[in-house]
């Protein structure tokens, strides 16, 4: 019976760390229009979201009205450190565009597309 319970716990833990997504954390995005943010990216549901934790320009931290909006959602895994099917808004230009992301390690190449018209950057982990 202990083993049986030992075997059920073992199992359960193992579920809950494949549940884990490795996008979930903190990056640091690309200078944009002279500024550039922390996005915390986490789980929503099934989905991967991300709001603006913290807004830098070259001096350091600044006041934003951006820190809190979402900035990433409706973002699906699909495996090996891809996810698609979700959107980005760019708060520079106040669009927002279809999106897609590639996990490699702590680097975080993200993608988003109006039209025609697409826009890509390379996010680093913070933590």
């Amino acid at each position: 019976m202990k083993y049986l319970i030992a075997a059920a716990c073992v199992a359960v833990a193992g579920a809950g760390m494949a549940l884990a997504e490795p996008v979930v954390g903190t990056w640091k995005t690309e200078v944009d229009d002279g500024a550039y943010a922390h996005v915390a990216m986490s789980k929503c549901g099934a989905k991967i979201c991300g709001k603006i934790a913290k807004a830098f320009d070259a001096n350091g931290p600044i006041a934003s009205e951006n820190v809190g909006k979402q900035l990433v959602w409706d973002m699906e895994p699909a495996g090996d450190g891809s996810y698609g099917s979700g959107k980005i808004w760019q708060p520079s230009t106040g669009k927002v565009f279809k999106s897609k992301m590639s996990l490699n390690g702590n680097v975080l190449n993200v993608s988003g597309c109006v039209g025609p018209f697409c826009k890509k950057q390379t996010w680093t982990r913070v933590n």
